[in-house]
């Protein structure tokens, strides 16, 4: 394997992974839709410092358009200020899961859009996936009443199916500039309206001022979004999908992890076993779909 994209690799899964409680804390310290305002707002001054350089920075030809505001108001706008908010309420480690589920509705989403078939192996595996979000909610156990919880897990769901509707789009898009080109322009499509509903929402921002804050931000809107989306970019070009998509199986098993070493959240049998199942489900996905298309004439 390349050892500059294992490393980088092993770099995106600890920085993704890392990223759910470092949200949570930074989150205690501003509104949440401020919180993915300023993250996005840092994140594309720095693709833009990365781009200016190496002469990158142009604006983006008119067939990138829709795959801009796509991924900008859906992927990076929408996802980020559902996770903001469900965070609040849910732990960190069980937010990473559940926002992680993405895999499982690109498979039905597949079929109903792009016209690719559901197999058995990939029916197998999307119920093995529903089986762990089950367990996960464990819906004997779980605390109905709990109106906070329940839209709480509810949005991190919603916001996996947006993520996924993005990528089924991302796969019927053909390209005129590199996904890394086009990078800074779909924060600043997502930037701009998720500022003005926090303007709305929330009024003016309220930071404490803290320095927990103050690292939180700097490292969600540099590590977390702008390098992680160059990272990504790299990996994608250097190592077999198969490669890159199993590996980013690791990133909700780092965020329980990491949710628990630095936030003292309880690693619950619960949990586990519906990360199990779900990595496990997701792993079938990927699988399935890579020995069909190797098969294919």
């Amino acid at each position: 394997m390349n050892l500059r994209a294992a490393t980088l690799l092993a770099a995106l899964v600890l920085v993704w992974g890392g990223n759910w409680p470092i949200m949570k804390i930074g989150l205690a310290h501003l509104q949440p839709f401020w919180f993915a305002s300023f993250r996005l707002g840092i994140g594309t001054l720095a693709m833009v410092l990365l781009l200016l350089p190496m002469g990158r920075l142009r604006l983006p030809p008119r067939g990138d358009w829709p795959v801009i505001a796509s991924l900008g108001l859906l992927n990076m706008g929408a996802f980020m200020v559902l996770t903001n908010l469900a965070l609040q309420v849910v732990p960190a480690g069980r937010s990473a899961i559940l926002a992680y589920t993405t895999p499982l509705w690109v498979a039905p989403g597949a079929a109903l859009f792009l016209g690719e078939a559901m197999t058995r192996g990939r029916l197998a595996g999307v119920l093995l996936g529903l089986g762990g979000v089950t367990v996960l909610f464990n819906p004997f156990g779980f605390d109905w009443s709990n109106r906070e919880a329940v839209i709480g897990n509810g949005l991190l769901l919603l916001a996996a199916l947006i993520w996924a509707a993005t990528i089924l789009h991302v796969r019927g898009h053909r390209w005129c500039s590199s996904p890394l080109d086009l990078a800074p322009w779909q924060m600043l499509v997502g930037l701009v309206p998720v500022t003005v509903l926090a303007a709305v929402v929330e009024g003016a921002p309220r930071p404490d001022g803290s320095a927990e804050l103050v690292w939180t931000l700097v490292y969600n809107g540099t590590m977390a979004t702008a390098f992680a989306f160059w990272a990504m970019v790299t990996v994608n070009r250097l190592l077999p999908a198969l490669t890159v998509s199993l590996s980013f199986l690791c990133v909700p098993a780092g965020g329980l992890v990491f949710s628990a070493l630095m936030l003292g959240e309880a690693l619950t049998l619960t949990n586990l076993a519906g990360l199990a199942l779900i990595v496990f489900g997701i792993g079938v996905v990927v699988l399935t779909g890579a020995r069909e298309r190797k098969a294919a004439p």
